[in-house]
């Protein structure tokens, strides 16, 4: 049974991701929207973590709070050296709300942040980076699933994979998005972007059942499942900090939306966390 929640959070991540391919060909992908959903996913991130990830790979068989938290500062540091050297998350789409509806504080906006608003290069080492940036960060997500559901106790009915997945779920679309844009303003053609976008959304799902397959808690995989564990629970801190929260936290305009929705994030990933059975495994 544990297979098939699996197999099915996979078909619902591919699905989500090519979502977020799609979207910019059909819809205008507005600044508010955007915000408002990262918003939420840096929350959600950030309590899967804390709630989910360490506490399950400190109790797992094989492992220890401090190997635990060695592994989340690994994790961490290296998606903040992924992040410094490809900079790869492009989040904000669309600039002439923010222009429009906030004429006060364009000048701030425009300084504190020029990069985000700069037109995508058309350079295709900037999509090239993007995209191999954000594929080694779609594997971290796809061994936090495989690895978290591996991790699932007798009885606990996919509640301490439902996290992950929402977390996953959210961001991929945004990923995808990130990619589509810049590909398509750097001239590749249709077709060739489509081709893209399925590898891309593919490429979660099958290392989560990668991992599922090939690691066996009771044997080779007692010391490693604690490990991926924890490793992605510091890449979800580090995302969500050093990557979420920094592109929405100087927003003025619908700071108590932005709000309200990071901590209903925090708030959802705690709630799933109450119907978990005990950390013990």
């Amino acid at each position: 049974m544990t297979l098939v929640l699996l197999s099915s959070y996979c078909v619902a991540v591919f699905a989500a991701s090519m979502l977020g391919a799609w979207l910019p060909r059909r819809f205008h992908m507005t600044h508010t929207r955007t915000q408002l959903t990262m918003s939420l996913v840096a929350g959600l991130m950030l309590g899967v973590a804390f709630f989910h990830l360490i506490p399950h790979s400190a109790t797992n068989r094989g492992s220890d709070i401090d190997l635990t938290m060695t592994w989340v500062v690994a994790g961490l540091v290296f998606m903040l050296l992924l992040l410094r050297l490809f900079h790869f998350h492009q989040h904000d789409f669309s600039h002439s709300e923010v222009a429009c509806s906030h004429p006060a504080d364009d000048h701030h906006h425009a300084a504190a942040h020029e990069h985000a608003h700069a037109t995508p290069a058309k350079s295709p080492f900037t999509w090239l980076g993007l995209l191999l940036g954000l594929s080694i960060h779609t594997v971290i997500d796809g061994i936090a699933l495989g690895a978290v559901m591996r991790a699932e106790p007798d009885g606990s009915a996919g509640i301490l994979g439902l996290g992950v997945f929402l977390a996953i779920l959210l961001h991929k679309p945004l990923d995808s998005l990130s990619i589509e844009t810049v590909a398509s303003a750097s001239g590749m053609p249709t077709s060739q972007r489509q081709f893209i976008s399925v590898a891309f959304a593919l490429l979660c799902p099958i290392t989560a059942l990668m991992f599922w397959w090939l690691i066996d808690p009771m044997q080779s995989g007692g010391v490693l499942l604690p490990a991926a564990l924890a490793f992605s629970a510091g890449a979800f801190i580090c995302i969500a900090l050093g990557d979420l929260l920094p592109e929405v936290q100087f927003h003025s305009h619908d700071r108590i939306k932005l709000t309200c929705l990071f901590v209903l994030g925090i708030g959802l990933a705690w709630s799933i966390g109450m119907l978990e059975p005990a950390h013990g495994l």
